[in-house]
């Protein structure tokens, strides 16, 4: 079966330096199958247009193509109506607009936003302007040795002052799967919201934001085989009705006057200008194809993967492995003695083989590691066991070529 989706991927039958391409950076972003490649390309030959607009052929053609990927994300994370679905051009936009458009107008002096140190820079900067702006406190879940969180640190920490809880469901460095579930319990008795930060967990898993609980949910499309600059925020219908647009300008009017205008209702009050269309339609594709393989089936094949490499890469003498064992996704982040991270990435890539090194837009997460960057190498569906073989063998060679310092 992996033979048969690695086919689908043309980027991946190519040399990198004389040696076949092993591609174990898809956390940064994934590859994308010849499917959505041909939408987007689809796209554009024969339904280019503006959406909402045009009464022609070709305006009715693009508008039911991007609203028909706002229904397919919308079935993709079991939102209830494809209305709670904004398009942005990521996760950090997402996660922009709740901070800008929510965060700011329910916060205040002696607020509380809670956090863990694990989180990416787009969900931690966001909140740390919001506490600027307002004068509420940023509150830290501990940290766990394998970097975990417990259920009692959450309950120890939230409080009635607490306005939000901010959190990824899967740690971009860790590939910790945190129990979200749970979090938005504890929120939600102590009347918080909780946003979820999907970029990590999207791609790799089933995901079910009515069974979460959660009040927002931010993706990304870029690292779910889907093109760059597309992604989604979910929320819940009142809170998004409740919100004010921060964008402004065409598109996004119900009627404007000289001095004052009125919006659209939901999702369109908060889409500005022209969207993105053809990053939307390759979302849609994208969804089409992972949900004919499966994400249970895709979540099993990383998690045997991400055990496979663990096991091979705590052979090699030297290697430092970061996170847990268990309950994660197919990440495993490790240093190899004292070569720094971004020496050990040129060695592997004079072999073929791409991963990421530095400090993930973790910086907190480093400090708290004591390290200042790590390697990263990330796995996705299409990814083998001799992808890690490959992967260990040439960490042997650059151990070899770097002498005492491992």
């Amino acid at each position: 079966m992996i033979a048969r989706i690695r086919e689908q991927f043309p980027i991946l039958h190519q040399e990198i330096n004389g040696h076949p391409l092993v591609y174990l950076d898809n956390a940064a972003t994934s590859q994308k199958p010849q499917v959505v490649i041909d939408a987007v390309k689809r796209y554009y030959e024969w339904e280019n247009s503006n959406v909402h607009r045009g009464v022609h052929t070709l305006g009715s053609r693009a508008t039911d193509a991007y609203e028909g990927a706002r229904e397919k994300v919308a079935r993709f994370i079991n939102a209830e109506s494809s209305e709670q679905i904004i398009f942005t051009r990521g996760t950090t936009t997402a996660l922009n607009l709740v901070a800008s458009s929510y965060a700011r107008s329910v916060c205040g002096p002696g607020d509380e936003i809670v956090l863990t140190e694990m989180e990416h820079h787009s969900n931690l900067i966001p909140w740390q302007q919001v506490a600027i702006a307002t004068g509420a406190t940023l509150k830290y879940i501990p940290l766990q040795p394998d970097g975990t969180i417990r259920v009692e640190d959450v309950e120890a920490l939230v409080t009635d002052r607490t306005k939000l809880v901010a959190i990824a469901y899967v740690s971009n460095v860790m590939g910790v799967i945190h129990p979200v579930k749970q979090i938005a319990e504890i929120a939600h008795r102590h009347g918080a919201v909780i946003v979820v930060d999907g970029a990590q967990s999207t791609p790799h898993m089933k995901v079910d934001v009515q069974d979460i609980g959660c009040d927002f949910y931010a993706l990304s499309g870029h690292k779910m085989c889907a093109p760059t600059g597309i992604g989604a925020l979910y929320g819940k219908k009142a809170l998004l009705e409740a919100m004010e647009p921060i964008e402004f300008g065409g598109e996004m009017i119900n009627d404007v006057g000289l001095y004052e205008s009125t919006w659209k209702e939901l999702p369109w009050k908060f889409e500005g200008g022209t969207p993105i269309i053809a990053g939307a339609v390759g979302l849609g594709a994208a969804i089409d194809f992972l949900q004919e393989i499966g994400m249970d089936a895709i979540e099993q094949h990383e998690e045997k993967l991400a055990a496979y490499a663990m096991n091979r890469l705590s052979e090699l003498e030297g290697v430092t492995i970061y996170g847990p064992r268990e309950r994660k996704v197919g990440i495993v982040t490790f240093n190899l003695g004292d070569i720094h991270p971004h020496d050990v990435a040129t060695v592997l890539d004079a072999q073929g083989i791409a991963i990421r090194a530095g400090h993930h837009c973790c910086q907190p997460l480093m400090r708290w590691l004591k390290v200042s960057s790590t390697a990263r190498a990330s796995f996705y569906l299409y990814n083998t066991e001799e992808d890690v073989d490959r992967l260990v063998s040439a960490l042997i060679q650059t151990k070899e070529y770097f002498g005492d310092a491992t």
